[in-house]
């Protein structure tokens, strides 16, 4: 029984480790997605949307993006009534309040003009559930 618990108990914690690289691979494949409909969006319209409340700092777990703000770049990349669309969100990336959300639940952070990334350009992170911002996905 002792054998079994130990072999049990490996698995399971195996089973977290891939669970979360799966994760965070999902979410570096989203942020890389979305950056390049926001690039042609802006190829389109001439500027990235603007969002300009908040910064990517640790002082949240989800700095700079309300849901409302999340709704606004979504509106942009997805209009739902006409216009072109740049990026098809699916029902796995956005939360009850409409907000855009990685794989670990936490809003996509966005923010333009960007502070990290120069002033003509636009920060997008995810957070991945942790304060630490060297281990956060993004695109500076």
């Amino acid at each position: 029984m002792a054998i079994i618990a130990i072999l049990a108990g490996l698995i399971l914690s195996t089973a977290g480790y891939v669970q979360k690289k799966g994760a965070t691979s999902r979410a570096e494949a989203e942020v890389a997605a979305l950056s390049a409909a926001l690039e042609s969006f802006k190829a389109d319209m001439g500027d990235y949307p603007a969002i300009t409340n908040g910064s990517p700092t640790a002082t949240t777990v989800n700095p700079g993006s309300s849901d409302a703000n999340s709704r606004i770049l979504m509106t942009n990349l997805m209009p739902l009534t006409t216009g072109k669309v740049y990026f098809e969100f699916n029902k796995g990336m956005t939360n009850a309040g409409g907000a855009i959300v990685d794989p670990f639940g936490n809003r996509y952070g966005y923010m333009y003009p960007g502070t990290m990334s120069g002033s003509n350009f636009f920060d997008l992170w995810s957070t991945v559930g942790t304060t630490n911002t060297n281990a956060w996905i993004k695109n500076w």
